[in-house]
């Protein structure tokens, strides 16, 4: 009895390892395998009958009344207001009108139209299918090569996983129980760094292949009249949510939550403006939020009932002391923890990764030592934008990177998965080449959240 009771953790973790890969719904998995470990743990004496009666307060307590998880509906809200009012729309056509003449210039305007909008929304699959359907037949019909076009519009969408206010950061910092609003000015310049390498890259491949980026013919002078106020106008609007969101988060007028509630506001007004937010188009905006949210959440209560019974079972424990006997030093624990996440981004979403793998890494990052290079109390908050550019390779990798998903279905036949795989590579490649840089100079992470917030 005492030696299953003292293997309990380790084979509820390799439960659940073997439940990931099963294909069943990772929320059912989660909560059966909570269900059956809870039941062992309670017939061995590892579980009282209180702490079962415990858990629904938890799950309550620690989701549905936490009010930094707020803001994560109010962003997704917002994000698809943007969406659906076509405010998006109106910036790409402008930004391809401006940089047509430059190398690249297609390319180029979906890579900035996804940094805006990751910066506006941080929406992953919203900001794909949207770049997908405005500029893929574009790029294609101008004879961009259709790995350049995949490429470029999946890793521009998927700049909202970093670039905040990212829904994803939202929830990494409740896991890790993060300053919401250090976490996002920590992450602020790695983003906008990453989105520069894929600038330099676009600008790189149209001069060193032009039959992959053709020049287009520039504007003649009558269709340049206005061009500047065309894009100031469309520009100007997205411009206004990312002030409302993020300067009063950086400027300390408003918390990460507050703040979500002036975007949805602010974009609310813009849809007006337009003349593009009616009831059916608010309906579907609700619609889809509320469809989104469920998913989450869902896949939220089953993690935190996992994760109740694991810490109860001994779970954390076991997770320390096995780190320890690896005998790996902290940099091999550093770099043990992010090929796992990088390794698991093949086959599973940004959403279980962190919700199954941060609860098991937080304790191992409280007892690492990084010296001069990392202080410990930085620790945490460098640890997480690692993590953030790391997870956002899963939305890319195949066989199960979702934006590919995102990507294929709203291109059709406009993109073969070959073409898509092959241009997404050197996107990939970038990434990773983002991950060594801030692990070989944490001051990009670390800079701006001195300067602003301490």
């Amino acid at each position: 009895m005492d030696a299953l009771i003292e293997l309990l953790p380790a084979v509820m973790f390799l439960a659940l390892v073997i439940g990931l890969f099963s294909n069943l719904p990772v929320p059912v998995v989660l909560c059966g395998i909570t269900l059956i470990f809870g039941s062992v743990a309670l017939l061995v004496g590892e579980m009282r009958l209180v702490q079962i009666t415990l858990m629904p307060n938890r799950i309550f307590g620690g989701i549905i009344e936490n009010p930094v998880l707020v803001a994560a509906p109010m962003f997704l809200f917002m994000g698809i207001i943007m969406e659906k009012t076509r405010i998006a729309e109106d910036l790409l056509i402008a930004l391809q009108r401006a940089m047509r003449a430059v190398p690249g210039g297609l390319a180029l305007a979906v890579v900035v139209l996804g940094t805006i909008l990751a910066a506006a929304t941080g929406i992953v699959g919203a900001s794909i299918v949207m770049l997908t359907v405005l500029a893929v037949p574009t790029m294609i019909e101008r004879g961009y090569s259709p790995q350049l076009a995949a490429g470029t519009v999946a890793s521009a969408g998927t700049l909202g996983i970093l670039i905040p206010p990212s829904v994803m950061l939202v929830f990494m910092g409740d896991l890790l129980t993060l300053n919401l609003a250090k976490l996002f000015t920590a992450a602020f310049i790695p983003g906008l760094v990453l989105a520069g390498f894929y600038l330099v890259y676009v600008v790189a491949k149209a001069t060193i292949d032009p039959a992959a980026a053709p020049k287009v013919p520039p504007l003649s002078a009558s269709e340049r009249t206005g061009i500047w106020r065309e894009l100031i106008i469309a520009l100007s609007l997205p411009f206004l949510i990312i002030v409302a969101v993020l300067g009063s988060i950086l400027g300390g007028i408003a918390t990460p939550t507050e703040a979500s509630g002036v975007g949805v506001f602010a974009a609310l007004l813009l849809g007006l403006f337009r003349r593009r937010l009616s009831f059916r188009v608010l309906g579907e905006v609700m619609d889809g939020s509320v469809r989104t949210l469920a998913m989450l959440f869902f896949i939220f209560v089953g993690a935190t009932a996992f994760s109740y019974v694991f810490r109860i079972v001994g779970g954390e424990h076991f997770i320390v002391e096995t780190a320890q006997s690896l005998n790996l030093g902290d940099w091999g624990l550093l770099a043990m923890m992010l090929i796992m996440v990088f390794i698991m981004g093949f086959f599973f979403d940004w959403i279980e990764i962190t919700l199954i793998l941060l609860p098991i890494f937080a304790p191992i990052i409280q007892l690492m030592d990084l010296g001069e290079h990392v202080l410990r109390a930085d620790l945490i908050y460098w640890f997480a934008v690692l993590l953030a550019v790391n997870l956002q390779t899963s939305f890319l990798t195949p066989p199960f990177g979702f934006a590919l998903f995102y990507l294929k279905g709203a291109a059709g036949d406009q993109l073969a998965m070959r073409d898509i795989y092959r241009g997404i590579t050197p996107f990939v490649l970038l990434q990773l080449g983002m991950l060594g840089l801030l692990i070989w100079q944490p001051q990009l992470v670390l800079w701006l959240p001195e300067r602003l917030l301490d």
